[in-house]
């Protein structure tokens, strides 16, 4: 459906969710806007973000790239210890509280698979053991030298940085097993060595559960297709699909349903329709 208003798309979507046993819930970039976290898509708006990356010439693919924290660790460091302060200190929107709401009326619940690091399912009360984070998490490090040792919480260090310059003041996490360089447990840009232990536990549990649900609906909210991974995932399933997105809200089949609006906003307004059938 991609003709209809988006009153009368969220009305469907409601419906279809109403029959639904369990909810897939499947997240892009565009879902933490609402909750004042910047979108890197194209470089204008991440040097505008990270000023001092502009400066340097650096694009988003090459400080989000394991090579930066071998050769320049501190400014790597510096981009994401800065994204690791503003996740961790970020309250998420209305739309997260509203989307476990639905939740709780499914006899399955819900899950979550995100392209997203910044654990703000985790931070608005989705239970961890719910959550796909297929790119990796940035409360969570790993060693850059690849020495074996298991990822580990980042909860522990806390960075200090320089925004002007967008670099870490502070040391640099190491390995606590052979002293390297630590690195955020996230898939960046032409990373070979991305320990995905953690997230192919979390995909075992997505799976088993999906297999327990005969009519799981999926909601995708704010998943482009610069990087696609969230809507792949959600195509490949074969099941009916709702896709939330301002910008790109167009649909394959006629099953699903496009909403062309940002995510607080559809998720409010399929959560009010919800209520009143």
């Amino acid at each position: 459906m991609t003709n209809t208003s988006p009153d009368q798309a969220c009305a469907d979507a409601a419906a279809l969710i109403a029959q639904a046993d369990g909810l897939v819930i499947t997240a892009g970039a565009g879902m933490g806007i609402d909750s004042g976290l910047p979108d890197f898509r194209g470089d204008q708006g991440f040097w505008r973000a990270y000023p001092a990356l502009g400066t340097h010439g650096l694009r988003f693919t090459e400080i989000a790239n394991p090579r930066a924290f071998r050769e320049r660790p501190e400014l790597a460091w510096g981009f994401y210890g800065h994204r690791l302060q503003l996740y961790r200190r970020t309250v998420p929107h209305a739309g997260f509280g509203l989307l476990n709401k639905i939740a709780a009326r499914l006899p399955g619940g819900a899950f979550v698979f995100t392209s997203n690091v910044d654990g703000q399912f985790q931070r608005s009360g989705m239970a961890h053991e719910r959550v796909v984070e297929c790119h990796g998490s940035i409360e969570k490090l790993q060693c850059l030298g690849d020495c074996g040792e298991p990822t580990w919480s980042a909860q522990a260090f806390v960075p200090v940085v320089d925004e002007e310059q967008c670099l870490l003041t502070c040391p640099l996490p190491r390995c606590p097993r052979c002293g390297d360089i630590a690195r955020p447990n996230i898939l960046m840009f032409g990373d070979r060595l991305w320990d995905s232990v953690y997230a192919d536990q979390q995909e075992h549990r997505l799976k088993v559960w999906l297999a327990r649900q005969r009519q799981a609906v999926i909601i995708e909210i704010g998943a482009g297709t610069w990087i696609p991974s969230v809507r792949v995932f959600g195509e490949s399933q074969q099941r009916p699909l709702i896709r939330v997105n301002p910008g790109e809200s167009a649909v394959g089949l006629p099953r699903d349903i496009g909403i062309a609006l940002g995510a607080l906003d559809g998720i409010s307004r399929i959560a009010a329709a919800l209520d009143a059938l």
